[in-house]
């Protein structure tokens, strides 16, 4: 029986990211420090630091609730809560999470009763914000370094990439969202382009277009009138957080401000960022690992210090959700709707 090409494409994909997953963390980070120097500074972490990382970690994930109750009306904090677990914790640890985990959100609003298009509108307003504020961050940490006397061209690639991409996705949506004539036509347009897109890819035109943007344009309109900034704080709230848990592990791992600040910090957090949102392996393992610790390395940090604070950082930032979604997953299949 042959195996479909798709099946290939994905087999291959996936082995080519299980290497680099493979190459990160038996190669390339021992190469930048010991493991046995690694593992000393975590084994030396004080009471006092690892009380303050299990703090943020759990104000971390509280923090990833709100973007969705502020995009979807009618939905509680505690379902919500569920809800970013398993839809995080899928994405992780599935290949191709992000879209896995998409899928199993859509799921479980359904099965709680939301209607199709609420659950769509919402799936991506959040995501957009996300996306927004992922492109922003190495703008603003661009502006920060230079008001602060310091650079990095990685980086300033990565922000001038960043206000392109931005500029034209923040203008798209005012388009779509300032007329129906300009939701169909920007739609039908975005339609023909991912449909020749996947044909590079031999496969089908893809099944949305103008309809489907006006339809979106009326449904999002009514409720970023009413929600937009809650939306916008929630995100940044959420995601900034996660820079918390990884300023809070650099130092309880003794890398001080006079080796890596709080500046510099933020641009290789946000540069890691950056570079995990391209899917080359699920929650990008080994590539975030990577980039983080050769940017908190250039900036000064020192390299078993480093290495130890990222480890701490990818863990506290991962295993916790994935655990969750997994808790989350057995509470709600007893369940048919939110109680």
């Amino acid at each position: 029986m042959a195996v479909p090409g798709g099946t290939w494409k994905r087999a291959g994909l996936g082995a080519i990211g299980l290497v680099f997953v493979i190459a990160t963390f038996a190669f390339f980070l021992p190469k930048i420090a010991d493991y046995r120097d690694v593992w000393g500074v975590v084994r030396d972490l004080s009471w006092p630091w690892i009380v303050a990382l299990l703090a943020v970690t759990a104000l971390n994930i509280l923090t990833f609730a709100p973007p969705w109750i502020a995009a979807l009306p009618g939905l509680r904090f505690r379902d919500a809560l569920a809800l970013t677990q398993i839809a995080t914790a899928l994405s992780i640890v599935v290949p191709a999470g992000a879209a896995v985990g998409i899928a199993g959100a859509y799921g479980i609003l359904r099965r709680w009763g939301f209607a199709p298009r609420e659950i769509a509108r919402a799936v991506t307003l959040v995501s957009l914000w996300n996306q927004f504020a992922n492109l922003s961050y190495p703008i603003v940490a661009v502006f920060l370094l230079t008001a602060t006397g310091g650079d990095s061209a990685l980086l300033a690639t990565a922000a001038f990439v960043g206000v392109a991409i931005l500029g034209v996705a923040v203008t798209a949506l005012a388009l779509v969202l300032s007329s129906p004539r300009m939701a169909m036509e920007i739609g039908d347009l975005a339609a023909g382009a991912a449909s020749w897109v996947v044909g590079l890819l031999r496969r089908p035109p893809v099944a949305w277009g103008g309809p489907s943007f006006d339809r979106f344009r009326d449904d999002a309109v009514v409720l970023l009138r009413r929600r937009w900034h809650l939306l916008t704080l929630a995100t940044l709230v959420g995601t900034l957080n996660v820079f918390l848990v990884l300023l809070v592990a650099l130092r309880a791992c003794d890398v001080p401000g006079s080796e890596v600040s709080v500046v510099e910090a933020f641009a290789a957090w946000s540069l890691a960022r950056i570079l995990g949102s391209f899917p080359i392996t699920p929650g990008g393992v080994g590539v975030v690992e990577l980039g983080l610790t050769g940017a908190l390395i250039g900036f000064g940090g020192a390299n078993a210090g480093v290495v130890a604070a990222v480890l701490v950082y990818r863990f506290l930032t991962m295993a916790p959700t994935v655990i969750a979604g997994l808790v989350a997953t057995v509470a709600i299949r007893r369940r048919v709707a939110p109680a």
